[in-house]
């Protein structure tokens, strides 16, 4: 088993700035990449950012030199730092973290967290 505990979603305004965290914890033997999704009501979850086991990064357009994906020195947590936040970016952000497990023939696992609520006011 693997959870993942989110932290960091709050209230800001048009500018400012949140750091979101995603900690992972039980069984796991190695992450291969981890992951931040959002979703807003009524539309399909997307991906914002996304790093690898060798620290390549990946982050879709509309967020691009606004926000920077990490892996914190616990190899099992990954940051979402947001700058330059716009109202478009109100969502309910969910980390993902994807790896093997210690279980027999090191079982992959694929692991969502609770999601955490980011609202930008204009």
């Amino acid at each position: 088993q693997v959870q993942l505990v989110e932290s960091g979603g709050g209230l800001v305004q048009t500018g400012g700035s949140l750091k979101l965290s995603c900690a992972a914890s039980g069984s796991i033997f190695s992450i291969d990449a981890m992951g931040w999704y959002r979703q807003v009501s009524g539309k399909e979850r997307e991906l914002v950012a996304f790093i690898n086991s060798g620290g390549s990064t990946t982050y879709t357009d509309s967020v691009m030199g606004r926000f920077t994906i990490s892996r914190g020195n616990a190899a099992n947590t990954v940051y979402l730092q947001m700058n330059s936040l716009k109202p478009e970016d109100t969502a309910v952000y969910f980390c993902n973290v994807k790896g093997s497990t210690r279980f027999v023939g090191y079982a992959p696992f694929d692991t969502w967290g609770q999601g955490t609520q980011v609202t930008v006011s204009a």
